[in-house]
């Protein structure tokens, strides 16, 4: 695309395991600088992969801050520790004696677009578990609550609150075509959900496209992590609740937890840190208490036990094993 000039983006990693960068640097078949460049975003600095370091990299950040270099987009990976005492001493960045909360705060005054980028920078996550004793929180969330690190009225230079990529980790594409949409300018706030999140994945469930979809459909459910069936009535699975399009596009050159066996646990939302024993479906009285999106009890209820009277032999065997042990059977 052409441009007038590149379109500076800055990276930082505040309370962070690198598992977002990590997620980044798999997309695309040319590689993530390459999409980068292909969009005309020049990465200013970024604490893992750019080559400045100690007194090359503070001197990016000074002239960021002066206003020597505009800042179009901000990136943050990873929680906002505030603590000990809304000091936000337990992150200081290596050679300065500043903070993350610091830098986050000043940076995201300036930029044109602020966007957190995997559900720790977003809503806290896994450093936020309680019983949280660094005080982390996301930049425009803390939890499920609007106000975080930057407080619930921010909004950047473009008028956009936080851009929360959420996701533990994001999946690539989600982070590089966020990016790509910001710098074409086709990236709104009517484009984000009530959470920050983007549209162009958050307007998916995780259940969409999962390879297991037959078994749930006839409540054929696995009991143990080595089946083929569904993981929702018995091993904790919250694809019909999850934001994302997990699974209509390939991870890492193909799969996703659920095809891997391993049930969601709705990553891309706040506080999923929080619950316990991922791998068991809390019930009240047999039932799940986690029932699909915007499906009342009764009409579950009804559905499930018509689905399960309905089963085919095949199913069921098949849902109960680990492996295919009867193929579909000819048409007569």
């Amino acid at each position: 695309m052409s441009v007038s000039r590149p379109i500076n983006l800055l990276w930082l990693q505040a309370g962070s395991c690198g598992g977002c960068t990590m997620a980044a640097l798999e997309q695309g078949a040319s590689g993530w600088f390459e999409e980068l460049k292909n969009f005309g975003l020049n990465l200013l600095w970024h604490p893992s992969v750019s080559e400045e370091t100690g007194a090359e990299a503070l001197e990016i950040l000074s002239r960021v801050e002066s206003g020597a270099d505009k800042l179009d987009i901000l990136c943050v990976e990873g929680s906002i520790l505030r603590g000990p005492n809304g000091t936000g001493k337990f992150n200081r960045l290596s050679g300065t004696d500043r903070t993350l909360l610091d830098f986050s705060r000043s940076f995201a005054a300036l930029a044109d677009y602020c966007v957190a980028v995997g559900s720790c920078a977003a809503y806290g996550g896994i450093p936020a578990g309680g019983p949280n004793p660094t005080d982390a929180c996301g930049l425009h969330y803390s939890g499920a609550e609007a106000g975080g690190a930057l407080g619930s009225d921010y909004r950047s230079r473009k008028n956009l609150p936080v851009i929360n990529i959420a996701g533990c980790a994001p999946h690539p594409g989600w982070i590089m075509e966020t990016l790509a949409a910001l710098a074409s300018g086709d990236l709104t706030s009517g484009d984000l959900d009530a959470l920050g999140r983007p549209k162009f994945f958050a307007g998916h469930l995780a259940h969409h496209g999962c390879s297991r979809n037959e078994y749930y459909e006839f409540k054929a459910s696995a009991r143990t992590l080595s089946e083929r069936g569904c993981l929702m009535e018995h091993l904790g699975c919250k694809a019909t609740q999850a934001i994302g399009d997990c699974n209509q596009r390939a991870w890492n050159g193909g799969g996703s937890c659920t095809h891997a066996g391993y049930a969601c646990i709705s990553c891309t939302s706040p506080n999923f840190q929080d619950l316990r024993n991922h791998h068991v479906t809390p019930k009240i009285a047999g039932i799940p208490v986690g029932l699909p999106l915007d499906m009342p009890k009764a009409w579950f209820m009804t559905l499930a036990a018509l689905s399960k009277s309905a089963t085919p032999e095949r199913v069921r065997k098949n849902a109960e094993a680990d492996r295919i042990v009867e193929n579909p059977k000819r048409p007569k």
